[in-house]
C-alpha cells in the first residue's frame, strides 16, 4: 500500500484483503473533511463499490495489478471526488444489463454501476470505463 498525502492517492493491489486499506483510507477523508453522517454511507458504499469493481472486473482478481484511488476536493469545498482507475481495458459501461430486471433480481452481481449511481451524485466513466469517477455534494 502506498499513501501518497499530497496528491491523495492510495495505490494497492488487486487482492481482496486491500480493501481493509481503502476503508480506512476513505474513512480518514470523510473524518478530515467532516462530511456529514447523512452523506458517509453514500460516499464509503460507493467508493467501496468502485474499488471491488476494478479489482474483479478491471483487473480480473490479478495481484500484480493496482488499482489508484485518489480524492479532490472541488467547487469551493462544495463537492468531493473520488476516482478509481485500474489497469483493465474497460467495459461497456452504456451497456449493462438492468439489475432491478425481473430475469436478473436473482443474480449474484451485475449491481455495482447501478448503485453507484444511485448513492454518487454524479458518476463519470473515463478511459473506456478503466476510470470512474464520483462525486458527491457535502
Amino acid at each position: 500500500m502506498t499513501i501518497e498525502t499530497d496528491q491523495q492517492k492510495l495505490i494497492i493491489k488487486s487482492k481482496q484483503e486491500e480493501i481493509s486499506k481503502v476503508e480506512s483510507f476513505v474513512e480518514e477523508i470523510l473524518k478530515q473533511n467532516q462530511v456529514s453522517e447523512e452523506n458517509y454511507g453514500n460516499i464509503f458504499i460507493s467508493v467501496i463499490e468502485g474499488v471491488n469493481n476494478a479489482m474483479n472486473h478491471g483487473n480480473n482478481n490479478d495481484e500484480t495489478k493496482d488499482i489508484i484511488l485518489s480524492y479532490y476536493i472541488s467547487d469551493n469545498k462544495k463537492n468531493i471526488v473520488f476516482k478509481i482507475k485500474d489497469e483493465g481495458p474497460g467495459f461497456d459501461y452504456n451497456n449493462l444489463p438492468d439489475p432491478t430486471a425481473l430475469e436478473n433480481l436473482e443474480k449474484l452481481g451485475g449491481r455495482g454501476v447501478f448503485l453507484m449511481k444511485q448513492l454518487a451524485d454524479m458518476v463519470i466513466f473515463e478511459n473506456n470505463g478503466a476510470t470512474v469517477e464520483l462525486s458527491f455534494r457535502i
